[in-house]
């Protein structure tokens, strides 16, 4: 029994460790994800003339989503297919 109540306590124990790791990016590419993200709240580096989308423009886009739509989904995916990607 003692054990088990052991057992339970630990467990109980094991999410307070995720308590020790210090808040923020660790990596370059994240911490420059999240300064793009905090950009992008911020709004300082807005455009001061505002884009607008004409009517004609807002119709091809919405036909271009409805259009992919037309494609089938494949099962599987052969591994040679897509694009590449580069590692650094």
């Amino acid at each position: 029994m003692k054990l088990f109540i052991r057992v339970g306590v630990v467990l109980a124990m094991m999410p307070l460790g995720a308590l020790a790791i210090e808040p923020g990016p660790l990596a370059k590419n994240q911490q420059d994800t999240e300064n793009w993200l905090q950009l992008q709240i911020s709004g300082k580096a807005q455009s001061p003339v505002r884009q607008v989308v004409t009517p004609a423009e807002r119709e091809r886009s919405l036909q271009r989503w409805l259009d992919s739509y037309n494609h089938p989904i494949p099962e599987y995916y052969k591994q040679d297919e897509g694009g590449r990607a580069k590692q650094e």
